[in-house]
């Protein structure tokens, strides 16, 4: 069975190499970025890839309405952004949580905004999240799709940065007090995804997530009302409604550990079931234990 390797934080990453804010445009500066979009927009001079994934869209509107929450607010702290190819594809693999799937956002700032290549991170998503009314187009749009072989396989063959969650709504709709305790991974779709592809597996730990939401109990009637897995309690919400739903402010760490080889492997080794297992299980061992790391690392739930 393949070794779990944590992700190593050497003596240089004491300081983590995180990317100074850019000076903020002046207003003739916003004003005229703000004209230009809007100017594409109404005459459709900007483009969709098969997927829906809209990059003007992106990087006018969506990245930067998630950059304050990602500098200021969470204050997050990035590592090991050397192990991630500049222009390859590869699958980053990462731990779930938070109720709510921010850590999946918070990943894709870290990536566009401080990746020296600015890689563009292609979210596969449960069903729900394309079926719920307009967060399903939003999702398309910001680069995600749906969590299945076919689309992973397609993205990754074209050299693109795929992220996956395996714990799935069992990860980020855990009560509080099994917080930082992976849950299981499935059947290891991500792994025979890699394989048939020979693209390279990043396992990803993502700590601060937890504590945005702390989950503290599930009103399971209301969710089978709602069609949801869950429907999550906190000390905020519902008992200070639509201002329940603001995150605490966390520190974030996420730290990208050494790239799993999945090329001498061969395509045909995604037909084997105990292989893709071992590396399903070589995985979770990597990020759990790189978990417990940054645990140790972050010196306060909610300081600087």
């Amino acid at each position: 069975m393949p070794e779990a390797r944590v992700i190593r934080l050497r003596p240089e990453d004491d300081e983590p190499r995180v990317a100074a804010p850019p000076t903020p445009p002046g207003w003739e500066e916003q004003l005229a970025g703000g004209v230009d979009f809007l100017q594409r927009r109404l005459t459709g001079e900007y483009e969709t890839d098969e997927f829906g994934f809209d990059p003007d869209l992106a990087d006018h509107v969506l990245l930067p309405v998630l950059r304050p929450l990602f500098r200021s607010w969470f204050r997050v702290e990035t590592f090991g952004l050397e192990n991630v190819p500049s222009d390859s594809g590869a699958l980053v693999v990462a731990n779930h949580s938070g109720t709510l799937p921010i850590d999946a956002l918070m990943t894709t700032v870290a990536l566009h905004d401080e990746h020296p290549a600015g890689r563009r991170f292609r979210l596969l998503g449960a069903d729900l999240v394309f079926e719920l009314p307009g967060v399903g187009a939003l999702a398309r749009k910001f680069g995600a799709t749906l969590a299945c072989n076919e689309d992973a396989e397609r993205l990754l063959t074209d050299g693109e940065l795929v992220g996956v969650f395996p714990e799935g709504f069992k990860g980020i709709g855990k009560p509080f007090r099994e917080r930082y305790t992976l849950q299981r991974f499935g059947r290891g779709g991500f792994v025979s995804a890699a394989l048939r592809t020979g693209a390279p597996i990043i396992p990803c730990a993502i700590v601060g997530a937890e504590e945005i939401y702390p989950m503290i109990g599930n009103a399971r009637t209301a969710a089978r009302l709602l069609g949801l897995p869950y429907f999550p309690v906190t000390p905020t919400f519902p008992l200070l409604g639509p201002l329940g739903l603001v995150p605490l402010p966390s520190k974030w760490l996420i730290a990208f550990g050494a790239p799993i080889e999945t090329a001498s492997y061969g395509p045909a080794a995604a037909e084997d079931p105990m292989l893709v297992f071992n590396l399903t299980d070589q995985v979770r061992e990597t990020i759990q234990h790189s978990l417990y790391q940054l645990l140790l690392r972050r010196k306060s739930v909610f300081g600087a």
